[in-house]
């Protein structure tokens, strides 16, 4: 099977990411796929919708399977996976935009939250090997 570069790449830069760049990745997924989704939406092309929606679902059933409860903020990010993912699962059932860009204002934010982490743990890490 003839691979393409593009391909080689994607999966290149799976292989050499950081944790913190790979829950960028699924986050970054998760929202292009939404967008996409609301976008079958907008055009009444429900296979698209229903595929991408479900593609989303997927990726935030991944990020809930990959929480460590141990911690508090484990706890509460897998209530707000849960809701954003109930929210995926209304919007494609009744095909609510209302619903799906609830859940794309969350996923966004925790994008962002992440984003921020990421670069103040990336911080102290420099400062404490500095």
């Amino acid at each position: 099977m003839m691979t393409s570069p593009y391909e080689k790449y994607r999966q290149s830069s799976v292989q050499t990411s950081t944790p913190a760049q790979l829950v960028m990745m699924l986050y970054d997924g998760a929202i292009r796929f939404v967008r996409t989704a609301m976008d079958g939406l907008n055009k009444m092309d429900y296979e698209k919708t229903n595929l991408n929606f479900g593609k989303a679902q997927t990726i935030i059933s991944e990020l809930m399977s990959t929480l460590d409860q141990s911690y508090e903020v484990s706890k509460n990010l897998f209530s707000l996976y849960e809701y954003t993912n109930h929210l995926l699962i209304e919007a494609n059932i009744r095909k609510s935009p209302e619903k799906a860009e609830e859940a794309l204002g969350y996923l966004t934010d925790l994008r962002e939250t992440w984003l921020q982490a990421s670069k103040l743990a990336a911080g102290q890490t420099e400062t404490a090997n500095g």
